[in-house]
């Protein structure tokens, strides 16, 4: 899903989409977007710059642009998430840049009726609906970036931009020039795994994207994303998802 991450670029200018998953996780990842993270049932636990949320029914997450985030199902959940481009909320962006809510939490009344929200008049309108929502209920708080989430931010950045191929925290440490045993501390320290086991979850859910998305064969969607063994990509994808590729696949088809 390495949409995420490219989405917010500066030449996207007023950009807004939104994306449906069912049951679905997603690791440690930051983006220039400001992305919305809406249950329509079940719940989802989110996490935000080290802050855990658990989100239910109606529930929705404003999570601003550069902010670090992953989300995690708990048993099942039905989510909706809306990713825009700060410039087409310009004024708030430019009222709260270099701040960041001190809670990211908000709880509506029932779902957006998103086809109905098809101009960028009406996204307009309902973008700074939440805005004003969230200076309702929350302070903020001025951003805080440390040398330590400056180098996390490009260890994720490398992994980005290499997962595709050989991509080891030797590497990164190399490309940085940082010593690999403080990166190696920083990392496990500031996510709460170790780099293989974020390379293996961004590679499955890129994987996991694929999957549903494309026709291509599960051999090359496994080379395509870092695995040049497939026995290893298929123990890695049941060990993530707890079920092999071919039924992912099959589960999202039936689905749709």
């Amino acid at each position: 899903m390495v949409f995420f991450e490219k989405h917010g670029g500066v030449e996207e200018k007023e950009f807004f989409r939104y994306f449906s998953f069912v049951n679905d996780s997603f690791p440690l990842h930051f983006h220039r977007a400001y992305e919305l993270v809406f249950v329509e049932e079940g719940e989802l636990l989110l996490t935000i710059d080290q802050n855990e949320y658990r989100l239910k029914k109606n529930d929705l997450a404003f999570i601003f642009n550069h902010q670090m985030h992953e989300f995690k199902t708990i048993t099942q959940s039905n989510i909706t998430i809306i990713l825009f481009s700060p410039e087409l909320i310009g004024h708030f962006f430019s009222n709260y840049k270099g701040y960041i809510p001190k809670n990211n939490l908000l709880h509506l009344h029932k779902a957006p009726n998103l086809t109905a929200i098809d101009t960028i008049y009406s996204q307009k309108s309902f973008l700074y609906y939440l805005c004003s929502l969230l200076i309702d209920n929350t302070e903020f708080l001025p951003v805080e970036y440390s040398t330590k989430t400056k180098v996390l931010h490009k260890i994720l950045l490398y992994v980005d931009q290499h997962y595709f191929q050989e991509c080891t925290l030797k590497a990164v440490a190399a490309h940085l020039k940082y010593d690999y045993p403080y990166l190696s501390k920083l990392f496990a320290q500031m996510t709460n795994m170790s780099f293989s086991e974020y390379l293996n979850q961004y590679r499955i859910s890129q994987a996991c994207y694929l999957l549903k998305n494309s026709q291509q064969s599960i051999g090359e969607i496994a080379n395509q994303c870092g695995y040049q063994n497939l026995r290893t990509f298929h123990r890695n994808f049941k060990k993530i998802t707890n079920q092999p590729p071919r039924t992912y696949r099959d589960m999202g088809a039936a689905s749709q």
